[in-house]
């Protein structure tokens, strides 16, 4: 009797016994990102980790979600994302979170710093409906200022190869002294020591065009120095796209650097044919030793601004230069000739694309213009009485932007021998956005909300273009591997705990180009560091996103 009063004395004053981990997922088909077949298996997360990966039956754990029928995978990474603003809109990353985006990797020609004092003024001058205050001034300013303000995925950048020539050069077009180079390079260095992934560049655009292959060099070894890579939008996606590859790989060569394209396409139908060449190239460059990758968005339509139709020149010096250039008839008249030419040295998208009933407008500042998203430029050029030439520029210089639109100029047959190439990874090119809020304002490319399911859904599961196992290591361990990652891309016992629970059945996209702002659905949970930010397809508030940093990071 006294011994059974003292154990129930005992078990009182005793806590519970704890659970052997914080979060189990059990009973799914666990894809380690590795390519390798999938194997009915548990997940255990402790922390931020991934702490066990078999048969946990016997085990316990706070929360058990059950991934019967699911497959469970490493979180996506975005190979080009666009959310450096968005997550400072809205930190949820609500567009690419319900597709199982874990990792945002920005930095396409710009970066979010390094900024001098007039950068910052020309970035806040040029905010639309949305403003917020510029509180850093170098990329890993940056990359810790959002990782306080709070987002739910994880961030990473490459520095912006026009943003060092901005900071440095300006915005004309002219060769970088040996002193600017110096300083270019040194911010690089810079950068890299910050976290930095590497170079990137956009080489159609101005003023990154205005960079000739020595700087890109120069630019590449300096973060080669620290382990870091080469990123483009070459420069040249249509008549010049051979060029343009033998550059990037000239650059790759060079510098011993793995490099690689942003969104692989040869546009206009003209170009369609480069694409089979080109990919042979790109095999044959990596069986010489240059480490040489892709990635894509899977879609036939691309979307930028309406300056993608016109020369370079009269974009030198920024965007108030080039909006007071078009105001001036001589210059307008000469801008429009060379629209209606063949382009020699630039890239005109409205003419790839085929014709203004190929060009989609999305997105206005201006709200007496916002009327006209959704429309063609052809049906604009048409209610106005203008040629789709001076249309393009009066609707510049009316909205004071470069107006946002999609170019119809890419083929499907392109789109999926892209995805069987083996070192083809996904990127989205858009921010993250939200059905709600300021983000309905303008209408986005249906990349911004459906990218990543598209990929699953219509390429991999109805399309079989590549096997499900395979389109998991596109999408985690091989872009992991190419950045330097280390303990992410793969569910692996000690790696960090960024996970996806997606229906392999139901996973697709829903965004449309009539009716762009729709979630994808199939995503049920999303782990990020071992935290809940999407539950049962619902978003849970948490913000546990932090900044991954690249090789060359030093700890400070």
């Amino acid at each position: 009797m006294l011994r059974s009063i003292i154990a129930l004395a005992l078990a009182a004053a005793s806590p519970a016994l704890a659970a052997d981990y914080d979060i189990i997922i059990r009973g799914g088909s666990v894809y380690d990102g590795t390519g390798a077949a999938p194997v009915a298996a548990d997940v255990a997360v402790e922390g931020d980790r991934i702490a066990a990966i078999g048969d946990l039956k016997g085990k316990t754990a706070d929360r058990l979600i059950d991934a019967n029928g699911m497959a469970v995978t490493p979180g996506f990474i975005n190979m080009l994302s666009w959310a450096n603003v968005s997550l400072i809109q809205d930190g949820r990353s609500m567009s690419d979170i319900k597709q199982g985006v874990t990792l945002e990797v920005m930095g396409e020609g710009w970066s979010m710093g390094p900024w001098n004092d007039e950068m910052k003024a020309v970035e806040t001058k040029g905010q639309d409906a949305f403003k917020f205050d510029i509180g850093w001034t170098s990329l890993g300013d940056y990359l810790t200022y959002m990782e306080k303000r709070g987002i739910s995925t994880n961030i990473a950048s490459f520095v912006g190869a026009a943003t060092v020539r901005i900071h440095e050069v300006g915005r004309d077009n002219r060769k970088a002294t040996p002193e600017q180079m110096v300083a270019m390079q040194d911010l690089v260095r810079q950068a890299m020591r910050e976290g930095a992934m590497g170079v990137g560049s956009s080489l159609i655009y101005a003023p990154g065009n205005f960079a000739d292959t020595d700087e890109l060099v120069a630019l590449t070894a300096a973060a080669h120095e620290f382990g870091g890579g080469y990123i483009s939008h070459l420069r040249s996606e249509s008549g010049r796209y051979e060029q343009a590859v033998d550059e990037l790989l000239e650059i790759g060569r060079r510098t011993g650097a793995p490099v690689q394209i942003y969104h692989m396409k040869p546009g206009g139908q003209a170009n369609w044919h480069k694409s089979a060449p080109m990919l042979a190239k790109l095999s044959k460059a990596r069986e010489d030793g240059i480490d040489v990758t892709a990635n894509i968005y899977p879609y036939i339509a691309g979307a930028t601004g309406l300056y993608a139709t016109m020369p370079l020149w009269v974009q030198e010096g920024g965007h108030d230069a080039w909006v007071a250039r078009l105001k001036d008839p001589a210059t307008r008249a000469k801008v429009i000739a060379e629209m209606r030419a063949e382009p020699e040295g630039w890239e005109n998208l409205m003419r790839d694309a085929g014709g203004p009933e190929k060009v989609l407008l999305l997105d206005f500042k201006n709200p007496k213009l916002q009327p006209l998203t959704g429309k063609t430029l052809a049906a604009v050029a048409k209610e106005r009485g203008t040629s789709p030439e001076d249309t393009i520029i009066d609707l510049i210089i009316e909205d004071d932007s470069r107006v946002g639109a999609a170019f119809f100029h890419m083929s499907e047959e392109n789109i999926r021998r892209n995805i069987a190439w083996p070192w083809t990874m996904v990127g989205s090119d858009a921010g993250s956005v939200a059905t709600e809020g300021l983000f309905l304002n303008s209408n986005p490319h249906p990349r911004a909300y459906g990218t990543f399911a598209r990929f699953l859904g219509k390429y991999v599961r109805d399309e079989k273009v590549i096997p499900l196992p395979e389109a998991i290591r596109r999408l985690t361990a091989l872009p992991a591997a190419q950045l330097k990652i280390k303990e992410r891309g793969q569910l692996k016992p000690g790696f960090y705990a960024d996970i996806v629970v997606f229906d392999p059945k139901a996973i697709a996209d829903k965004a449309t180009f009539e009716k762009p702002h729709q979630y994808a659905v199939g995503v049920r949970d999303v782990l990020v560091n071992g935290i809940a930010v999407l539950k049962d397809g619902e978003h849970t508030g948490a913000k546990p996103g932090r900044a991954v940093r690249g090789p060359g990071w030093t700890g400070k």
